[in-house]
């Protein structure tokens, strides 16, 4: 499992609650201090994010989750700040109940929840359930929940109803502006129904000492930016030949765009050379689009096997469709010995037979594909991204890049990573052909499997970021073409 940087690192709730407890056991830290910690640090944020608020609203559970929203009501208190609070139960458990009684000896008054109670306040704090939550919301909590919408919401820990192991909401769920994670990052707060849930993520450490988190592996891993790490800077005295030849094959009858775009994506993140294996009929528009990708008409395999012995570097799918031609060129390909991006309707014909490899290989399902690889349905793989991607990757011994709201990279040892950057822009014809191309190119230039699939959806999302702006609807593929490009050579890495 992956070594430990605190801004990267992704726990599993039971993960998090053993550091709590370890923190409490061998470092001798008082878990009424770890609350009054958490409470500043959450206070600290509302502050810095909302300066003007002068009434504060905050629900509280009867957990530690209440613990600390009661000890940030009473420094809201002491600030000088209105405060009404509803408590979802009249009494609190554990360090909760001390931290109820500090908010009441602080002048504090908790309202209990009921059909027709909602807080009131500029900002509402959401303390109902931290990460022990495993079912839905029900009941008066639901409701609460309901009747609060519509304001500025900051969710301590994670926002209650959302699942922190895989990011997901089966019923009513906070949709937070800002979410302050203590100890450590949860991994479900970077996919699935969290990308909408939680708003602006921030982890407070609470100062724990490094000795909390030994003997606890990191679950996951934040993508990294900087692909410097993996592309140091290129020498003068170099040729074409030394940064690789992608072969793309795709296009059938119809879908010549999509085999295009995969192959100037690889153009674009620095390949050497970018053939394109399409139908006859598509080869003159690409020529006049993009006279740098060498386009050729492709029957059949024997007029294949001359491109695939010339070719570093494959990028199969886009396009390819499911007929006669396509299966063809599918064999051929994974034949052929040479390290491979499988994508699109090469991922289903792959489903249909699945196939070892000889080289490396990076396939890039999305969920309804993920799905037929595994014999399951879209539901079962958003219902735990990170169980989908690991089982995939193991099953097909290949690096798996599993695409969605927060795209994980998951390898057949059990490491994934997770995608924190992208925008609902980019779901849009031809964002995947363009992704395909760009972790061929990685690969053709030297990376292996992991590094190419992982800094290329890094890559790709950042540039699907940056041509979005704020702007996000109406995004097409080819509009990351130049961002690639500038962030490729290590520009704001």
């Amino acid at each position: 499992m992956p070594t430990r940087d605190p801004l990267a690192s992704l726990y599993t709730t039971a993960q998090v609650r053993a550091i709590d407890r370890a923190a409490i056991d061998r470092c001798g830290i008082p878990g009424f201090e770890l609350m009054r910690r958490a409470a500043d640090a959450a206070f600290a944020c509302l502050r810095r994010r909302w300066p003007d608020a002068r009434r504060i609203g905050v629900l509280a559970g009867s957990g530690n989750n209440g613990g600390d929203a009661f000890l940030l009501a009473e420094l809201a208190l002491r600030a000088g700040m209105d405060v009404d609070l509803v408590a979802l139960t009249g009494d609190s458990s554990g360090d909760a109940s001390r931290a109820r009684a500090s908010f009441v000896e602080a002048g504090g008054r908790a309202r209990l929840a009921g059909n027709s109670v909602a807080p009131v306040g500029d900002v509402l704090v959401d303390g109902l359930f931290g990460t022990g939550l495993k079912r839905p919301l029900d009941g008066l909590a639901a409701e609460l929940v309901g009747r609060s919408a519509g304001r500025p919401v900051l969710a301590l820990d994670v926002p209650s109803g959302l699942d922190a192991d895989t990011g997901t909401c089966t019923g009513a769920c906070v949709r937070a502006d800002a979410t302050v994670s203590f100890v450590a990052w949860k991994r479900g707060l970077f996919t699935a129904d969290a990308i909408d849930q939680c708003g602006a993520r921030e982890l407070a450490t609470l100062d724990l000492p490094q000795a909390a988190y030994e003997g606890i592996a990191v679950d996951a891993e934040l993508a990294d930016a900087c692909i410097g790490r993996a592309l140091p800077p290129r020498r003068a005295n170099v040729n074409k030949s030394r940064f690789g030849h992608v072969l793309a094959l795709g296009g059938d009858h119809g879908y010549g765009g999509a085999i295009r775009l995969t192959g100037e994506a690889a153009l674009r993140c620095g390949a050497g050379l970018v053939s394109i294996a399409t139908r006859a009929a598509h080869v003159g528009a690409i020529n006049a689009a993009r006279p740098e990708l060498m386009a050729r008409g492709v029957d059949d395999a024997a007029a294949l096997a001359p491109l695939l012995e010339r070719a570093s570097v494959l990028a199969l799918g886009p396009g390819l469709g499911l007929g006669d031609w396509g299966r063809r060129l599918f064999d051929a390909a994974l034949t052929s010995g040479r390290s491979v991006v499988v994508d699109a309707d090469a991922l289903t014909l792959l489903a249909e037979a699945p196939r070892a490899w000889s080289a490396d290989a990076v396939l890039t399902p999305h969920p309804g594909e993920a799905a037929r690889l595994l014999g399951s349905d879209v539901a079962s793989v958003q219902r735990d991204r990170f169980a989908a991607v690991r089982e995939l990757a193991r099953r097909h011994a290949a690096v798996v890049v599993l695409k969605g709201a927060g795209s994980l990279v998951g390898a057949p040892d059990g490491r994934v990573v997770v995608c924190p950057w992208g925008n609902p822009g980019m779901a849009s014809a031809g964002m995947g052909d363009v992704l395909t191309g760009v972790i061929a190119a990685l690969l053709a230039q030297g990376c292996n499997a992991w590094d190419a699939a992982r800094l290329g959806v890094a890559l790709h999302a950042r540039a699907g970021d940056e041509a979005a702006g704020d702007a996000p609807r109406g995004l097409v593929a080819s509009d990351l073409f130049v961002p690639l490009r500038r962030l490729v050579n290590g520009a704001g890495a």
